[in-house]
């Protein structure tokens, strides 16, 4: 597990999640968000989108996931934060990026950037809170 003196300001990590078909009714089950929005594409379509788009929390716990990845323990995550700026869709590829931005103390500060295949901002302003270690 990493330690304390492993975090390093600059520290840059990602994560790359495409959105397969069946991952809105998956979240769906999982979550019981059975909004039609996410599980029926006629739904989707007549609001506007090209089929059903993905409930955003199951974009959120991608973003949390990545913070995770980097912290290396799931306890050590104190806060997560981000502004939800546009529908994900089926067929979509998220990648998420994280930068170490602070570490004070036993406490590490993240900023992370969610964007599509064509560079558009999926999630706004998403700041992460942790704590690795004992100081």
């Amino acid at each position: 597990m990493k330690r304390l003196q492993d975090f390093t300001v600059g520290d840059t990590f990602e994560l790359v999640r495409e959105v397969d078909p069946y991952r809105p009714v998956y979240y769906a089950g999982a979550s019981g968000d059975y909004n039609p929005i996410h599980i029926d594409p006629a739904v989707g379509r007549a609001a506007g989108y090209q089929g059903v788009i993905l409930q955003g929390m199951c974009t959120f716990s991608w973003l949390s996931d990545t913070c995770v990845g980097y912290l290396g323990d799931p306890a050590r995550l104190l806060r997560l934060r981000a502004r939800f700026t546009k529908p994900v869709q089926v067929g979509d590829v998220i990648r998420i990026e994280g930068r170490c931005v602070a570490v004070e103390g036993a406490a590490v500060k993240l900023e992370l950037s969610a964007r599509n295949q064509r560079g558009e901002d999926v999630l706004k302003g998403a700041v992460a809170e942790a704590r690795v270690g004992e100081r």
